[in-house]
């Protein structure tokens, strides 16, 4: 199962299409640390930064 997720892992971005700089993001919703989900359509037209970070305690 490790080697699956592994390889998961090294083969998906070869499927995936980075995003251009200057050319709209895609759209997507993302839950906050309190469950709140937030869309990318609710800050249309407005300065957005996206930062991810790990879990309290985790490697990474």
């Amino acid at each position: 199962m490790k080697k699956l997720v592994l390889a998961g892992i090294f083969i998906m971005p070869l499927f995936g299409k980075m995003p251009e700089i200057g050319k709209p993001a895609p759209e997507f919703s993302l839950h906050d640390q309190n469950g709140n989900v937030h869309s990318l359509a609710d800050y249309k037209d407005k300065k957005l930064v996206v930062y991810f970070f790990p879990k309290a305690n985790t490697p990474g």
